[in-house]
């Protein structure tokens, strides 16, 4: 059967892992065993994946980034260029802690900033903006843009990026005219 996915001959490919129809894997970029990469993903130059990481369809990731055991990226994430995943909270090279691995989850649609930082054990949640050069020391809830060391929300995005504004006890998007409401401190798209 032919490989129906893009692998530049500069990468490695460890096996076992899936790699989804459409996707592309570019210069430099090492994959390794038991990773699960959805249809349609792009990742960048110099990409490190390490084991059981699991990606959904449509995620890009640019280039410089490692995405550490315990990260699973929902569908349409989006990586930006030098982001940085932990998986443990107390490091120390003269103990093993892979047994501590904190999971992460990015939720669907998110997108993560050049040089951010997230923290294990934290999720973004869905269409969630993580500015460039922020540190995230907590979660994230669904549609929030957050900035800053450590991040803190500055204000909520519509699912197509652009700062909602707030009026008649509702957000709406001034570009796509999306409306959502603040429920129990959670933000939700009124259908």
């Amino acid at each position: 059967m032919e490989k129906d996915f893009f692998i530049h001959e500069s990468s490695y490919i460890d096996e076992p892992c899936e790699i989804g129809s459409g996707t592309k894997i570019w210069h430099f970029s090492h994959i390794m065993q038991n990773c699960k990469i959805g249809n349609n993903c792009n990742i960048g130059q110099n990409v490190v994946i390490s084991p059981d990481v699991i990606l959904g369809n449509g995620v890009k990731i640019q280039n410089n980034v490692s995405v550490y055991t315990g990260v699973i990226c929902e569908d349409d994430v989006f990586l930006g260029p030098s982001c940085v995943f932990t998986n443990v909270t107390n490091p120390r090279s003269f103990i093993s802690r892979r047994n501590e691995y904190k999971k992460t989850i990015i939720g669907r649609g998110a997108s993560i900033g050049a040089n951010a930082t997230v923290v294990c054990g934290h999720n973004i949640g869905k269409y969630a903006f993580i500015a460039a050069g922020a540190v995230v020391t907590k979660d994230v809830p669904d549609y929030a843009l957050v900035m800053g060391n450590p991040a803190r929300i500055k204000y909520y995005v519509c699912e197509c990026s652009e700062k909602m504004v707030w009026q008649n006890n509702k957000f709406t998007c001034p570009c796509c005219g999306k409306k959502y409401i603040l429920e129990d401190e959670r933000v939700k798209e009124v259908q």
